[in-house]
């Protein structure tokens, strides 16, 4: 396994200078100085590299986002072996994935959030600076050795850059990955394109053309079916879509802004010409019939049940959802059906690879405000930190228990028990490493050192990410946030820009819309506003980039 440099808290101060230098000086503060009162139950002498333990037993409130696939269970492997190692108990407010993100605004709102807030995006954090419900994290990070170390040695100011405020704070403390994490493409009927003689596609317009050869195989399909659209229209479509024209929608929208290069400005990705190009070439699936038009709007259930009956032979993936949710049901209505995820399709840009908003930043964890004022804060930050930063905190939410739920061969490599499945590696296993332990859990497990993310992965997925990896990355966009006052008023803005970004989106895509009426599109963005929201934004370019450098 890779193993990090071992530096105690001589190296964790001095990684912590280096995130101070690229960002507000507020980040070279040491509100630990002022910490006297809120350091029972600390660990004396926390570094990095320590394996953190509360000098008394601790107990913290977090919010959990319960996943249907592995629903939460009190008697999981990880909760006791947490206590064990940490003296910590977690006292989840458990709330349906489906409804996570609107209760998470209603219990901030209302001031009765839990303590610890995971399972927090990149830019979701924003909309409660203002009301400072919320911990500006990086005042505190002379408390977070594994954090502040992962970030020097993996050279990621620059993409913590991306979250910071107008103060030069940021206020999430994001899940780190060591390089760009590519797991969302298109899932393919390899099967059936061999039984025609297809190859596999490499880019999009090589894909449309598999798809016509389909079409003329099996007339009454559509092709390619696709999911993840009840919620956002056309979510994973959308994004990878527009990656590979450098105008992404669906999940990759965010604000409404991309950054150029070129003009070393943003622009309003809606208006952009990539996106008119991306909607036509969608535009162009969707009219000779090679794309369901319900891919937009479906049940993810019904995108499923076409796949599995042989209704369509591409959807979108990533590497859980393909080995949990297709192939099972697959195989047991064709057992000779082969379904691979593929390398992301290229496009216009190129082979590139992308992260969620370009940067190697993960999902990752809001701190309640009322949290500074607890006796126990320093604690909860240095569990915090061994938990989600520490090489041994993240291979514990990963794998769980040696000899329980893995072992280690001599070189460190990492296999399951053979009573455990995860991700099919074990398929025949009674046992599941998420459903019975509730290790490998989306809210504990993510980020950390590429080889610990891909030991779980089969050869298979390894030799996507080793294509996928071979791509170059686009650069990181410059940070440009905005002041509480021009955020309210972008709010405003956005709102019904996204609203209108997303109804024309999919008429011009599904052709209720004709694309000669782009100009006409554009005009009515303007008319919203569209001008004064680019302006407002590169204006917070320039002032952030003035101030902070």
């Amino acid at each position: 396994m890779y193993q990090m440099n071992r530096r105690q808290a001589m190296v964790a101060m001095g990684t912590f200078a280096v995130l101070a230098g690229c960002g507000s000086d507020d980040d070279a503060k040491k509100p630990a100085d002022n910490l006297a009162a809120n350091r029972e139950g600390a660990m004396p002498g926390y570094g990095a590299g320590a394996q953190f333990k509360a000098a008394a037993p601790l107990s913290f409130t977090m919010l959990y986002n319960n996943h249907p696939f592995y629903p939460i269970k009190n008697d999981w492997l990880f909760w006791s072996e947490l206590g064990k190692r940490t003296n910590v108990t977690l006292q989840p407010s458990v709330v349906p994935l489906s409804d996570y993100e609107n209760k998470r605004s209603l219990v901030i709102g209302a001031g009765d959030a839990p303590l610890i807030i995971p399972k927090t995006y990149p830019a979701q954090e924003t909309p409660f600076v203002a009301s400072g419900a919320i911990l500006p994290v990086s005042d505190y990070l002379d408390l977070m050795p594994n954090f502040t170390e992962k970030v020097a040695k993996w050279n990621l100011q620059a993409d913590l850059d991306t979250i910071r405020q107008e103060d030069g704070r940021f206020y999430l403390l994001p899940g780190l990955h060591q390089d760009h994490w590519v797991d969302y493409s298109l899932a393919v009927r390899v099967d059936i394109l061999d039984k025609h003689g297809l190859a596999i596609p490499q880019t999009w317009e090589e894909l449309r053309t598999v798809l016509k050869a389909l079409k003329a195989e099996y007339p009454d399909s559509y092709p390619f079916s696709d999911r993840w659209g009840t919620l956002t229209p056309g979510a994973n479509l959308l994004n990878i879509v527009g990656i590979s024209y450098g105008a992404p929608g669906g999940w990759g929208y965010g604000e409404g802004v991309v950054w150029e290069p070129t003009t070393q400005k943003f622009a309003f990705t809606g208006a952009t010409e990539p996106y008119r190009q991306m909607l036509e070439y969608l535009h162009t699936l969707v009219q000779e019939k090679l794309l369901d038009p319900e891919s937009f709007t479906q049940t993810d259930d019904l995108a499923i049940q076409k796949l599995v009956s042989g209704k369509s032979f591409v959807i979108g993936s990533n590497a859980q959802t393909l080995v949990n949710e297709y192939r099972p049901p697959l195989e047991k209505a064709n057992p000779d059906a082969r379904l691979v995820k593929i390398p992301l399709p290229v496009g216009p840009l190129g082979p590139i690879k992308y992260g969620a908003g370009n940067t190697r930043l993960e999902n990752g964890v809001m701190i309640s405000k009322k949290a500074r004022d607890s006796k126990n804060f320093v604690a909860m930050m240095q569990f915090i930190d061994w938990l989600w930063y520490s090489d041994a905190g993240q291979a514990f939410a990963k794998w769980g228990v040696e000899g329980a739920t893995h072992t280690k061969d001599a070189s460190g490599r990492y296999k399951l028990a053979s009573d455990v499945d995860f991700v099919g590696l074990n398929p025949k296993a009674p046992k599941h490493l998420q459903k019975d332990f509730g290790f490998s859990n989306g809210i504990f497990a993510y980020g950390g050192p590429t080889e610990l993310l891909q030991s779980t992965f089969s050869e298979e997925e390894i030799a996507f990410q080793k294509e996928m990896n071979s791509r170059k990355p686009l650069p990181v966009p410059p940070p440009h946030p905005l002041t509480d006052e021009e955020r309210e008023q972008v709010t405003l803005w956005q709102t019904p820009l996204k609203d209108h970004v997303t109804q024309n989106t999919l008429r011009f895509i599904l052709g209720k819309r004709d694309l000669g009426e782009w100009g006409a599109y554009v005009k009515e963005l303007e008319a919203n506003n569209m001008t004064s929201l680019v302006n407002m934004m590169n204006g917070a370019y320039e002032r952030f980039k003035q101030k902070h450098g």
